[in-house]
């Protein structure tokens, strides 16, 4: 693994010293000697990854965290923080001003290596799902994630307790309660099962568990996709260097050394579940621009990318299996006086409710799509045009007997639509042919007066 790593420090020798060990694991290195440079730098998105020195001349290392955390552009850049300050006030000073994590001088290389390869392994989860969301949003993104985590992180998190000392596992619930949801279970199986089953944002785990291995547990954890990214936190003890060591490189996220400082393990569970809304709030982005690409945002349903798409397969699915496809084109009649005379409003308020009104019409197995401006089309599987004709006539009707409401409920006007419909013919069929057939009988029900229904079999 490799990735750019900018190490921040005003002491020339410092960065000499971390520069050399990163470079020997093949890590990119930057180097800023002061606060100012280092925001530079991550503005423009030269590293993946900082290690921020505390003590600095000017800005030092907290500022320039905070502010880090406070750009929208940069706030995904998981900050180490590296100073020689080994009290957990310090630790939790550097965590409340967003750090990711903390390291105390002299700098124990597998602890930072590891820290480091954890870190740009989330680094790279979230690279990858801001790239995707990007793709569907032209600007505004890291904005409108700020805005989300704003309003996320005055709700109330739920944590998931894994330890079975009541002694140990009362203080971290007296302790987390203060801001969370905590449950606790003192069973590993048992806790495994819950975690996939419930909506937790951090698991506690205790490497003191009772004659079962904690890195087995958080190695099942990994495991199972519903838990995969879940965030894992241990409460360790203090000569468990190189079994945190092995746990961090296996996709933990952070630890906490007893005796646990409460203040730190408020921050740190925190910190961890700060990242995790972030991560989920760009899914939930992503998800949203994959909608967006099938989906028509002004009636909901399916548009002519994903229409176009859809109808080759369908027709394949029919001709091989020999069973019958319809497909209907549903023409808005006289559209563009709706338009002219009522508003661009009141046209758009048309073709919302007409499109709620076909959904109702349609079987489950139907796919209805605006295929573009008043026009829409309705595949229909296992569907012949006799069948399809009484459906499109059903449809016709109800739209014509039913007024629409436009301009907020204050106004009502007439709708009627013409459909042309076709169905599959042959072997030597082709979706492009059926689609042409249901354009071109559409045309005739509107040369023939509109508001009626036209088969290409008539």
């Amino acid at each position: 693994m490799t990735a750019r790593v900018l190490v921040v420090d005003d002491i020339a020798a410092n960065i000499k010293l971390l520069e050399a060990r990163l470079m020997a694991e093949y890590f990119q290195v930057f180097t800023a000697t002061n606060g100012p440079d280092a925001l530079e730098i991550c503005a423009r998105g030269q590293c993946d990854i900082v290690l921020l020195d505390v003590m600095m001349p000017g800005m030092d290392g907290f500022e320039v965290c905070r502010k880090l955390k406070a750009d929208p552009a940069t706030m995904h850049i998981p900050v180490i923080m590296v100073t020689a300050l080994d009290q957990p006030s310090d630790r939790v000073a550097g965590l409340e001003a967003g750090a990711d994590d903390f390291l105390t001088k002299p700098v124990n290389d597998l602890a930072m290596l590891t820290r480091v390869k954890s870190l740009v392994r989330l680094k790279m989860v979230t690279d990858e799902l801001r790239l995707r969301a990007e793709s569907g949003k032209e600007n505004g993104l890291d904005q409108l994630l700020l805005d989300n985590l704003t309003t996320k992180s005055s709700s109330r998190g739920k944590v998931l307790v894994v330890d079975d000392r009541v002694s140990s596992y009362e203080r971290v619930v007296q302790t987390l309660s203060r801001e969370h949801d905590v449950s606790v279970i003192t069973d590993p199986q048992e806790a495994l099962f819950a975690a996939a089953e419930d909506e937790f944002e951090v698991v506690v785990i205790s490497t003191s568990l009772e004659g079962f291995d904690a890195l087995r547990l958080c190695s099942q954890l990994r495991s199972l996709n519903r838990t995969r990214m879940l965030p894992i936190l241990l409460l360790a003890n203090p000569d468990e260097d190189a079994m945190l060591i092995r746990a961090i490189d296996m996709g933990v996220n952070d630890y906490v050394v007893r005796p646990v400082d409460q203040n730190e393990l408020v921050a740190r569970v925190r910190s961890q579940i700060k990242r995790s809304r972030y991560n989920d709030s760009l899914r939930d982005s992503v998800q949203q621009t994959m909608e967006m690409a099938i989906k028509d945002g002004l009636t909901g349903l399916n548009n002519r990318r994903y229409f176009d798409g859809h109808l080759s397969s369908a027709f394949e699915k029919a001709r091989e299996g020999n069973r019958p496809l319809s497909l209907l084109i549903v023409d808005i009649d006289h559209f563009k006086q709706v338009n002219d005379t009522h508003g661009h409003d009141a046209g758009d308020d048309v073709l919302r409710e007409f499109a709620g009104r076909i959904s109702k019409i349609v079987r489950n197995l139907d796919m209805a799509c605006r295929y573009g401006g008043e026009e829409f089309v309705l595949l229909m599987p296992d569907t012949d045009i006799q069948l399809a004709c009484i459906v499109a006539e059903r449809m016709r009707r109800e739209i014509a007997a039913h007024p629409f409401v436009i301009h907020g409920g204050t106004k009502q006007i007439n709708i009627t639509v013409s459909v042309g419909a076709s169905c599959i013919e042959g072997a030597n069929d082709t979706s492009a042919a059926l689609l042409k057939r249901a354009d071109e009988a559409l045309y005739l029900a509107k040369r023939n007066g509109r508001n009626q229904v036209v088969s290409d079999a008539a």
